[in-house]
C-alpha cells in the first residue's frame, strides 16, 4: 500500500516562500514520476510541476521561474520549493506519483494561504 505524506503548508505573506514536501512509503518505484498539484476552490486541480526519474522537471507556466521542484530516490522524497508567493497561489497542494497508464497515488494535500 502506497502513501503519500505532504507537510510544509501554511499561511505566508505575499513575496514570502514555502517548501513543500512529501514522503512517498510503500512499493515506490524510481522509474516513477512524482509531482505536485494543486487545487483552488471553484477550480480543477492543476499541475504545479513535476519530475522525472531522470531529472527532467516540468512546471507550469504560472509558477516558473518562482518554484523549484526535487526529489530524492533514495529518501522516496519530492520537495517543492515556492518563493515569491502571490495570493493566486493560495490552494490545496497534493502530491502525486506515478506511473502513466500503471499506477497513481495522490496524498491527502496541505493547505497553502498567501495573504496580501
Amino acid at each position: 500500500q502506497v502513501q503519500l505524506v505532504e507537510s510544509g503548508g501554511g499561511l505566508v505573506q505575499a513575496g514570502g516562500s514555502l517548501r513543500l514536501s512529501c514522503v512517498a512509503s510503500g512499493s515506490i518505484f524510481r522509474e516513477y514520476i512524482m509531482g505536485w498539484y494543486r487545487q483552488a476552490p471553484g477550480k480543477q486541480r492543476e499541475l504545479v510541476a513535476e519530475v522525472t526519474s531522470d531529472g527532467y522537471r516540468n512546471y507550469a507556466d504560472a509558477v516558473k521561474g518562482r518554484s523549484t521542484i526535487s526529489r530524492d530516490n533514495a529518501k522516496n522524497t519530492v520537495l517543492l520549493q515556492m518563493n515569491s508567493l502571490k495570493p493566486e497561489d493560495t490552494a490545496v497542494y497534493f502530491c502525486r506519483t506515478e506511473k502513466p497508464g500503471v499506477d497513481d497515488h495522490w496524498g491527502q494535500g496541505t493547505q497553502v494561504t498567501v495573504f496580501s
